[in-house]
């Protein structure tokens, strides 16, 4: 069975904004490290994508402004998909924060606990 189009989009445009992470945010107050790119989803007609982002930081207010970073540099990540994907439309990119690697920790942690027997 074929690999479905937007699945390989999904997974090449991953893989560009993952590693221009560090040259668009190389001037930012944040540093590029506690950023992880953690899933991109494409629209069927390639033209908006949603880019999911993990921030490793240690309040949620830290996680909305280092989230507000990135958005504000969404431009630049355009730039870099167009210069080395070939593409008809490059699409808008918006990024949403991830929260689900805090959630495994969260239930990795109970049941450490649990086996542990602790309460």
């Amino acid at each position: 069975m074929p690999v479905d189009r937007v699945e390989r989009l999904n997974s090449l445009l991953k893989r560009v904004i993952a590693e221009n992470i560090f040259t668009v945010l190389q001037s930012s107050a944040y540093s590029p490290g506690i950023f992880t790119v953690t899933a991109v989803s494409c629209a069927k007609d390639m033209r908006d994508c949603t880019v999911k982002v993990s921030v490793f930081a240690p309040t949620p207010e830290e996680k909305a402004r280092a989230l507000g970073e990135i958005t504000s540099r969404s431009r630049e990540f355009q730039r870099a998909i167009n210069r080395e994907v070939r593409m008809k439309y490059t699409p808008r990119l918006r990024f949403v924060l991830d929260e689900s690697l805090e959630k495994g920790d969260r239930v990795l942690d109970i049941i450490s606990k649990i086996e542990n027997g602790q309460s």
